[in-house]
Order: C-alpha cells, then structure tokens, then sequence
C-alpha cells in the first residue's frame, strides 16, 4: 500500500528467508480457503437451488479454476510480498495497486464479520442459553474483546489461535464427508426441476466465501522457495481438495436431510452428521465448527489490522493507527479500531449480506489479478524464474473476466452504492495523501 515503485518493494524482500514449499503453501491455501462458510453455506444453497445445488459449486469451480490460471501466471512471474495487491500495483501502478489494497481489507473485514454471526450462531446451538439475541451479543462483544486483547499482546500469542484451527475443522468435516456417504437417500438427489440461470448466479456469488482465501495465502510471495514452480502446483492440488470436499459435504447433506437441509440454517452439516451418524457426530461438528471459527476470527484478527497500520504508516490514515505499544511491540490502536468495525458490522448484518459484500470485493479483487496477468505476460515480466505456462494464456483471463462479470450482475443497486461510495472515498484518501506529499516536499528547502 506504499506509493512506490516495484524495485524499491522488491528490495524490500531481499532479507526474507524463501522456505516454504509446494505442500506447505497448499496446506495454507486450504487452512485459510476452509474457514466458516462451509459450515453454513450448504443450507442456503440447498435453499436457493435445492437438490440442484451441485451445478453451483460447479459454476463457482470453473469460475476459479480460471482465475486460479490466472493466479498461477501472475504468481510465477511476481515473487514480492503482498500476493493479489503486488501483482496489481506491478501491473498497473500505485494507485490501482492501493485501490486493491483497499479491496483486500474490505473483503477481510467483511468476511470476518460474516463469520463471526456464524460462531455466535453455533455456540449457541451449543449453548442454549446464549442462543437469543442477548446471548448473540454478548458472544460477540465478548469474543471481539478476547480477540482483540490476544492480538495486542503480541503476534506469537494471536498465532497459536491458527494451529488447534486447522485440525479441528478438517476432521469433523473429512468424518462427515465419508461416514455420511453411507446414509444417503437417492431420492433426495433427484432434481425435480433445473434452476434459471439468475439464481445460479446468485447462489454462485455466495459460495465464493467459501472458496475464497488463496488472495490472502499468497500474500506471503516473498517467502516462497521457488515461485515459479511453487505457487502453480501448491495453488492446483490445494483448490482440486478443497472443490472436491465441498462437493462431497453438498451431496452428502442433501442426500441425508432431503428438503429439511434448506431449513437448517443454524448448522446444516452438524444436523447431517446427527441424522447419519448419531448425536455425538453433531457435537462433534457443532465443537468443530465452533472452534474452527473461532480460529479463523483470531487468524483475521492478527492479519487484518496490519492493512490499517500499513495505511496509517504510508500517510492514507491517521498516524495514530500506526502507533506501536511501548511494551507488546503490536499494533494496538489498528487492532482495536478494527476489532470494533468489525464488532459492528456483526451486530447489525446477518450473514449473506455480509457474504454478498466480501465476495463483490473478491470478485472484483480476482477481476483485477486477472487483467494483471495478462498484462504482466505481455510486458514479460519474469521476477521468480521461468513463468508459468498457462494453457491458451491470451484467452484464459478475458474468460476469467467473463464469468466474474455474469457472477456480478446478480448483485443489487444498493450492494453496488455502497461498494461505491467506499472505494470513491479510497481514491479521495489516496490522492489527497499524494496531494500532500507534493506540498510537503515542495515546501522542504533543496540542500
């Protein structure tokens, strides 16, 4: 988010340390991609959709089968920190690089608040006693304030939140997936009638949450061994798994609860799991849910305010922000500002909506890196090794493109103002930063 050129980031990276590998990124890919959404999103495509509901995920893996094409290209030829938001600013400058930036902390912004509904949601179905909208705030005020305080201790503390996270959400949802194979219904998968083509759309543009996540794992392109290589495979074997789990958990939930899946929209797959297996296999993925979000809030919490402290350092944001504490060595004030916002946008959203918001921001984020990497092609751009070679390279990113703008056009006027009236005042703090720059240094006496 610096107003800078590419040579002075890429100096930037030369102290990092590149250890991490093909399955090391892949697992980060999928630790990062399988957070919340999951655990909710099968309800409300089984409501949309009904038995048809497969065709959505479909739609959603050609979509980022095409833009992880995309990703691949970029990611191969632009080895700097910052993933998405360095192949963009390499691509097209400061400016647009800063508005991804922004798109970025709007998309985890508004995905951790979706996800927080969901937490509060499940640990009320495990709590039946926090289960009313008292309860649900409480939960997220408290949770907010635990987050935040963890956070500002220090990286190492808000850390360790990530590693029980991983565990916990794959193996309730892998038992799911597997045991549940066995109580299917066949008749629950008989599709009675073929949805329109606007519905899919919408739909699609709600399971991208659960898709999205490979934009924040490459974030960290300067550490990566190899990237030519590297980013390619690692981001193929991991988006194959995660598709390939999704598609089982639809099925397997649409095969055991039926019609009834479309109305379980508090824990859709705890409910499966308890119809398939016994009682004990939905504590199972209540506990795992519930802790897998909880991780996932935490692991936002440490990631997300840094975008906030980057802005304040680079002039865009009050310097307060950038301020770092005496003792903990964070963040603090960036971590509590964003902790609120984000508290904020929980209380008065319900969990689509904010889905919808952080996937208009995805997907325009996507759109971006994909016009990069056509461009980057083009330009020859070859900072990590030999580039990836993508199959009909020319084409690929305006089909990308193409399916990113069909997606798109199910989104509501009032969806689209507000992404507005939010990036138009991005591009005002952004020039008027510029702005002030020049007169700071026009008004600095010449040695």
């Amino acid at each position: 988010m610096r107003l800078n050129s590419s040579s002075q980031t890429a100096s930037a990276d030369v102290g990092l340390v590149r250890a991490l590998g093909t399955f090391g990124l892949a697992a980060s890919i999928i630790n990062i991609t399988v957070g919340g959404g999951i655990f909710r999103l099968p309800a409300d495509v089984a409501k949309s959709l009904g038995a048809a509901g497969p065709l959505a995920y479909l739609v959603c893996s050609l979509a980022l089968a095409l833009i992880v094409l995309c990703f691949a290209d970029a990611g191969s030829r632009v080895s700097l920190t910052g993933g998405p938001y360095a192949y963009v600013e390499v691509a097209f400058g400061p400016f647009v690089g800063f508005m991804a930036g922004v798109l970025v902390w709007l998309l985890g912004t508004f995905a951790m608040a979706a996800v927080s509904t969901l937490f509060a949601g499940g640990l009320g179905a495990l709590v039946p006693a926090l289960s009313g909208p008292g309860g649900r705030i409480t939960i997220l005020i408290t949770t907010f304030a635990l987050l935040g305080a963890i956070n500002i201790r220090g990286i190492k503390q808000g850390a360790r939140l990530n590693n029980v996270a991983t565990v916990a959400k794959l193996v309730p949802l892998l038992l799911l997936a597997i045991g549940g194979l066995f109580a299917i219904r066949a008749e629950n998968l008989a599709v009675v009638a073929w949805p329109v083509a606007s519905d899919v759309a919408r739909t699609s543009i709600i399971l991208i949450f659960a898709f999205s996540g490979v934009e924040t794992a490459l974030v960290p392109s300067g550490e990566i061994r190899d990237p030519a290589r590297t980013v390619p495979r690692a981001i193929f074997i991991a988006m194959l798994g995660i598709t390939l789990l999704y598609l089982t958990l639809q099925v397997v939930a649409r095969g055991v609860l039926g019609d009834g899946l479309a109305t379980e929209t508090t824990a859709p797959l705890a409910a499966a799991a308890g119809v398939a297996l016994g009682g004990w296999a939905r504590a199972v993925l209540l506990v795992g849910a519930t802790i897998s979000m909880f991780g996932y809030m935490g692991g936002m919490t440490l990631a997300v305010p840094r975008a906030l402290f980057a802005f304040a350092r680079d002039g865009f944001l009050p310097s307060a922000l950038a301020r770092v504490h005496p003792r903990f060595h964070t963040p603090h004030l960036a971590i509590a500002v964003q902790s609120c916002i984000v508290a904020a946008l929980a209380l008065s959203g319900t969990f689509e909506r904010l889905a919808i918001l952080s996937n208009i921001c995805v997907l325009l984020l996507y759109g971006a890196c994909c016009v990069a990497s056509w461009v980057l092609r083009r330009r020859g751009v070859q900072q990590g090794g030999t580039p990836f070679r993508v199959p009909l390279a020319g084409l690929v990113p305006w089909l990308a493109c193409a399916v990113i703008a069909w997606m798109l056009t199910s989104i509501t006027a009032s969806e689209w103002l507000a992404l507005a009236i939010t990036l138009g005042a991005a591009t005002l703090v952004f020039f008027g930063a510029r702005t002030r720059r020049s007169m700071r240094a026009a008004d600095s006496p010449s040695v």
